[in-house]
């Protein structure tokens, strides 16, 4: 399995609440310079306002000890999150740093209240106490898996549309609240014909604004859509290996009609 920021540990890290952590001393070392450089690079292509929202996030993802994390000992709920995304993406490219936070000081100190987790590209992700549980962790494991596949910098110049990004991590992770059961003859939830939001800061302004889950399960219903008209999981390997071959994701998804 490749590392990212030159990240080799697949064991998480968990850190509770302020002052209860250990502040690193001396040089960051080479692995962290590498991860802050990498994290900051993307950040500036990101714009100001990303670098704001982002940066603690990226400035933890880079030395966990000087946020107060520890490493995690035991971590079912992550393996049962990995093997979902390895069932669906047929194999998991990626090695994220995994940040679980025990308590909502913790996630406050590196992201606002409110969400259960989020990934930093192709680089970390983030579980909130509401987070540790294996549904939310593979859809941000999703997000992390998609993106390292079709690269970084495609990526951010923002290839995939939010809402197929969304849609495919609801579908990876099996997320009951916005998908009926596997078995059932129609897993739409909410079908709309609306145009959904295609950039990521247009999506986050969208759930601000009204809703109250039924984006997640409009995006979930439009992509297991698409799938069951094609052959599924694979349908969406082929879409992703075209847009990181070049191809817009319009030209990729209309050869899939």
């Amino acid at each position: 399995m490749r590392a990212s920021f030159a990240v080799r540990s697949l064991a998480p890290f968990t850190g509770r609440g302020k002052g209860e952590g250990r502040h690193a001393a001396g040089s960051l070392g080479l692995r962290v310079l590498l991860i802050v450089g990498g994290v900051l690079a993307a950040l500036i292509l990101l714009g100001t306002v990303g670098t704001v929202l982002a940066f603690p996030f990226g400035a933890a993802a880079a030395c966990p000890a000087c946020y107060g994390f520890e490493r995690l000992p035991g971590n079912i709920f992550l393996e049962q999150a990995r093997q979902r995304v390895a069932i669906f993406y047929g194999s998991t490219d990626t090695q994220p740093r995994i940040l679980v936070c025990v308590n909502e000081d913790c996630y406050r100190r590196i992201r606002s209240a409110g969400s259960r987790g989020n990934a930093l590209l192709d680089v970390a992700l983030q579980l909130s106490p509401r987070g540790i549980d294996p549904v939310i962790a593979a859809h941000e494991l999703s997000h992390i898996e998609l993106h390292h596949r079709i690269g970084r910098i495609r990526h951010l110049m923002g290839v995939i549309p939010s809402w197929f990004d969304e849609g495919v991590a609801v579908v990876v992770s099996d997320d009951r609240r916005y998908l009926a059961p596997a078995d059932a003859a129609d897993r739409c939830v909410v079908r709309s014909d609306e145009m959904l939001p295609t950039g990521l800061f247009e999506w986050r302004r969208e759930l601000r604004r009204h809703d109250n889950g039924q984006l997640y399960a409009k995006a979930a219903c439009r992509v297991t859509d698409w799938m069951a008209k094609r052959d599924g999981a694979a349908a969406v390997m082929r879409l992703i290996a075209s847009v990181a071959g070049g191809m817009s994701f319009a030209e990729a998804y209309a050869a899939e009609r």
